[in-house]
C-alpha cells in the first residue's frame, strides 16, 4: 500500500483530463473508458487550479472539482460561492484522508478569492459534515396519479387567457436563461446556471457517455404573451395487458415564476393523452403541486431528503446579506474547527437591513458553523437544533428568538443537481 504522505494532490493540467475522468467514472460505478465526445465535452469545464486530483504514481485516484456560482440568499440578495462537484475517490485508495485534503486545498483557495459560502449535493449524508457543511435545503418528489386527480379531462388549456406551445431545444436556450434568472433571484437556496447548463441539458453538449435522447419541452405564455414558465419532460412506453396505457411522464425540470403558470405546466402535463402517472422531479417541500389538483391525495410522496448543503465561509457577509423576519439581536458563538469563520458574533437586524459585528459579551446561542449553515437560508428551527443538543441554548428564548429572525414564510429551494 503506497503511503499517504507519497500520493500527490494537486490541480490537473488539462493534458490530464482523460486520467481524471477515467477514475471520474470509476468512482460513480460509470464504465471507465471515456469517449472522445465525453472527453470534449469535459473540457468546458476545465478551469486552471479548479479540478484537483489525487495521483498514486501516474494514475489519478480521486477526484474534485469546484466552480464559480451565485447562491441566492433570503431577501433576494446573490452571493459570490464556490460550488464542489466530481467528488470521487477510488476504492482502492479510500480511507487514507484524499477528500480532507482536497477539502482542505479547495476551501483554503474559495476563502481566499472571497466567496461567502461554499455548496454542495451530498450523495452520502455523512460525509460533508465534518468538513463544515450543513443540509440547507430539502427536496421532494411526488407521484402523481392522473386518473385519481380529479382534473376535468375536457378543460386542458390553462384558465387564465395563456397558452402552452411545444418548442425544441433552440427556443429552451433562447429562452430559458432569463426566465431562469427571474427564478433564482425570487427563491432563496436557488442558484446560478452556466450557458453550458442549457447546452448539456438541450443535446448541443453531450456530458455523458450514454445516447442522447431528446425530451418534449413546453413553455407556458401569459395572456399578455409574456414567457412565464418552462418545463423539460419525457415519457416511456408502458401497456397493460388489455391496451390500457400505463405511461409514464417524468419532469427533468420546471420553471414557473408565477401561480399561474405553475398551475397551467402541471395541469397540462396530468392532460396529456396515454399518461397515467406524472413524476415530478425535484421540488421544493411545499410545493404547489398537490394542491393544484382537485384531489391533494393524488400525489403521493415518492422521496424526501437534503439536497443543497452550505458551508459558511464569511459569517459576517452570509448574516449581512439575507434579510430577516422581525428585529432582534443575538450574540452567536461560531465554533469552526477548521479555523476558516469561526468566533463570537452579535447579529442586529432590523427592517432597513442587518449587521454582524465581532461580539465579547457572553453568547445566547453556541452552534457549529455547520449548524449555521442549516439556519442560514431559513428551513431548519433553531428550536428543534436546540431539542436535538446540535446547538447551546446559552439565553432562556434565544432559539425562539432564532426561528423568529431567520425562518421563512415559504421553504427555500434550489432546483439543481450539479
Amino acid at each position: 500500500m503506497t503511503r499517504r504522505t507519497d500520493i500527490d494532490v494537486r490541480p490537473i493540467t488539462e493534458a490530464e483530463l482523460p486520467d481524471w475522468n477515467r477514475a471520474l467514472n470509476t468512482g460513480f460505478l460509470q464504465p471507465p473508458a471515456v469517449g472522445a465526445e465525453q472527453l470534449e465535452a469535459r473540457r468546458h469545464q476545465f478551469v486552471p487550479g479548479r479540478l484537483l486530483g489525487a495521483f498514486d504514481g501516474d494514475r489519478c485516484v480521486a477526484t474534485f472539482r469546484s466552480f464559480d456560482q451565485e447562491v441566492t440568499a433570503v431577501g433576494g440578495a446573490v452571493v459570490p460561492a464556490d460550488a464542489v462537484s466530481n467528488v470521487t475517490v477510488s476504492p482502492t485508495h479510500r480511507r487514507r484522508g484524499l477528500l480532507t485534503r482536497m477539502m482542505a486545498q479547495d476551501l483554503a483557495a474559495a476563502k481566499e478569492r472571497g466567496d461567502v459560502v461554499a455548496t454542495l449535493i451530498a450523495a452520502e449524508y455523512r460525509i460533508y459534515g465534518r468538513y463544515g457543511f450543513g443540509p440547507a435545503t430539502t427536496m421532494t418528489e411526488w407521484a402523481v396519479d392522473v386518473p385519481r386527480a380529479g382534473l376535468d379531462p375536457c378543460r386542458t388549456a390553462p384558465e387564465d387567457g395563456g397558452r402552452i406551445d411545444l418548442v425544441d431545444g433552440e427556443d429552451v436556450r433562447k429562452l430559458g436563461p432569463e426566465l431562469h434568472e427571474r427564478l433564482r433571484r425570487a427563491q432563496p437556496g436557488a442558484v446560478s446556471r452556466a450557458e453550458l447548463w442549457w447546452l448539456a441539458r438541450t443535446g448541443a453538449v453531450r456530458m455523458d457517455a450514454g445516447p442522447w435522447t431528446e425530451p418534449f419541452y413546453a413553455v407556458y405564455r401569459s395572456a399578455g404573451g409574456e414567457v412565464e414558465g418552462m418545463v423539460s419532460y419525457r415519457a416511456d412506453d408502458r401497456w397493460g395487458d388489455a391496451k390500457q396505457p400505463l405511461n409514464t411522464a417524468t419532469v427533468d425540470w420546471l420553471i414557473g415564476v408565477t401561480p399561474a403558470a405553475e398551475r397551467a405546466l402541471w395541469r397540462y402535463l396530468c392532460s396529456i393523452d396515454w399518461i397515467t402517472t406524472v413524476r415530478s422531479g425535484w421540488r421544493a417541500p411545499d410545493d404547489l403541486l398537490p394542491h393544484l389538483l382537485p384531489d391533494p391525495r393524488a400525489a403521493r410522496i415518492v422521496t424526501q431528503a437534503d439536497w443543497l448543503w452550505v458551508r459558511i465561509l464569511d459569517v459576517v457577509r452570509a448574516l449581512e446579506a439575507r434579510t430577516y423576519g422581525a428585529e432582534g439581536a443575538l450574540v452567536l458563538d461560531v465554533v469552526d474547527r477548521d479555523g476558516l469563520t469561526g468566533g463570537r458574533w452579535r447579529l442586529e437586524a432590523t427592517e432597513s437591513g442587518a449587521s454582524c459585528t465581532p461580539a465579547t459579551g457572553s453568547a445566547d446561542l453556541v452552534l457549529d458553523v455547520g449548524e449555521l449553515a442549516a439556519l442560514w437560508l431559513g428551513d431548519e428551527s433553531a428550536v428543534r437544533l436546540a431539542a436535538l443538543g446540535r446547538i447551546g441554548e446559552e439565553r432562556a428564548g434565544a432559539a425562539r428568538l432564532a426561528d423568529a429572525l431567520l425562518r421563512t414564510p415559504r421553504r427555500p429551494w434550489c432546483p439543481d443537481m450539479f
